[in-house]
């Protein structure tokens, strides 16, 4: 058998928001929200994955939302690109769902919680080995908690989980092996086919499952995402190399700064598709600024508009 990954946000809202994926999320949120509890007993999808309903490449929206039979939203999202404002991204979206639940006329005391879930696939607290880490609103010297407190972030990092299959203690450790080793086991483990609702989840990921078109989407978005890990490792080695050009014979840094136009410009092309002449042109006009002004920002274009859109603004 073979396995798609979890981590990639197609697969994920797949086999976490189908119809049939209640009991699995229901089960996969006790386990990382509430250390296995059975504290949810029921939930509601607000956007439910249909085949073909997802777009190809993930800009900014969330995988899976539900309400909790609590009355709590639960957002969540799988994010593999360690990407420039993430982490502000992540309270930016909390906020939006938690003031979106007033309506006009409402009074405050309507709002329900939001839990924000994010399973990260990088490290994002080094100064913490906890996998799974909790933020909520809390005086400063002494640590209670706010009144209402509606926002929680829950984080998930997984390059901190270590454990091996044979040494999987509880639920928790279930679903962040699964998260974590899906896409390169070839067999469902049978510890963890024991649980119903991983079993359930492993047949959605099963690949001989999956319609042809499903399939291609999923090529694409695992395409795009190594083409952008690519060009994310390509910025932070310019960023050590930018102090070394210094003092460097003049032709030698500008050969250097011509060649590392055309790999910029290739990274783009690999991103966003091919450029034509005009654009090209304005491109080898930048200057060393601007090229390190649009290094940082080119991850977040969606589209070629986009690019033309930053040269408009850059060149003027």
């Amino acid at each position: 058998m073979k396995f798609i990954d979890p981590k990639t946000d197609y697969a994920f809202k797949k086999i976490f928001s189908s119809a049939q994926s209640k009991n699995i999320l229901i089960s996969f949120l006790n386990a990382l929200l509430y250390e296995g509890q059975n504290t949810i007993r029921d939930l509601e999808f607000i956007d439910t994955y249909e085949p073909g309903s997802v777009a190809i490449l993930k800009d900014s929206y969330l995988d899976v939302r539900a309400k909790l039979d609590n009355g709590s939203t639960v957002i969540i999202e799988m994010q593999v690109l360690n990407i420039e404002g993430f982490n502000k991204q992540v309270i930016y979206y909390a906020a939006k769902v938690y003031v979106n639940q007033l309506q006009r006329g409402k009074i405050y005391t309507g709002l329900k919680p939001v839990i924000s879930l994010t399973i990260a696939d990088f490290t994002m607290f080094k100064e913490s080995e906890k996998i799974i880490t909790r933020f909520a609103f809390k005086e400063w010297d002494n640590s209670f908690v706010y009144p209402d407190s509606d926002i929680e972030l829950f984080f998930v990092e997984l390059p901190k989980f270590k454990k091996k299959l044979a040494n999987l203690e509880n639920i928790t450790d279930k679903w962040l092996y699964f998260m974590k080793h899906t896409n390169s086991l070839e067999v469902v483990p049978e510890s963890m086919e024991l649980v119903p609702e991983i079993s359930q989840a492993f047949t959605i990921a099963n690949e001989a499952n999956l319609t042809i078109d499903e399939l291609q989407q999923l090529e694409k978005q695992e395409q795009f995402i190594i083409d952008r890990k690519g060009a994310i490792a390509f910025s932070k080695e310019e960023g050590r190399e930018e102090g070394k050009i210094e003092g460097r014979e003049e032709g030698k840094i500008e050969g250097r700064e011509e060649g590392r136009k055309e790999l910029i410009l290739s990274l783009i092309e690999r991103l966003l598709g091919t450029i034509d002449a005009n654009i090209k042109e304005r491109f080898n006009q930048l200057s060393n600024r601007e090229l390190e002004e649009l290094i940082k920002i080119m991850l977040e274009f969606k589209n070629i508009s986009d690019l033309v859109a930053w040269l408009d603004k850059t060149r003027h």
